[in-house]
């Protein structure tokens, strides 16, 4: 399960990223790339609360499938305002940091729900041939 640690980091990164893009130029950007910074940003978060609903096992490791494809997008669109926007800022530098590591806490989470699944479903076939 998510602890709520985790849930609480990745809103306060999603918070962050959200006063990060509030002096960005918004006629130069467009409110299209602020949006999809924001919404990939926040919606890390939004599918490890949603994961602790899943209805299976398989939902919720889609779940933080899902916030690790949205870790990696908001990265991604960090990266390249840094490049066309360059803001060399302890706030920039700080959610760069941030979702490096929260990317890497989704990756390791992802591969151990996976191990722990295929385990799961190795015992549960030994179970079935006895």
């Amino acid at each position: 399960m998510a602890t709520t640690a985790f849930l609480e980091r990745c809103l306060e990164f999603s918070a962050k990223v959200s006063l990060f893009l509030e002096p960005i130029n918004r006629d130069r950007f467009g409110p299209k790339m602020r949006d999809q910074v924001l919404a990939s940003s926040s919606s890390m978060g939004a599918n490890i609360a949603e994961a602790q609903s899943a209805q299976s096992r398989p939902d919720y490791i889609s779940k933080f499938e899902i916030a690790l494809k949205e870790a990696r997008e908001t990265g991604f669109r960090l990266a390249h305002l840094q490049k066309v926007a360059p803001q060399d800022t302890e706030l920039q530098r700080w959610l760069t940091k941030e979702c490096y590591e929260l990317t890497a806490i989704l990756v390791a989470s992802v591969k151990t729900l996976k191990a722990n699944g295929v385990k799961a479903d190795q015992k549960s076939e030994i179970r079935n041939k006895i």
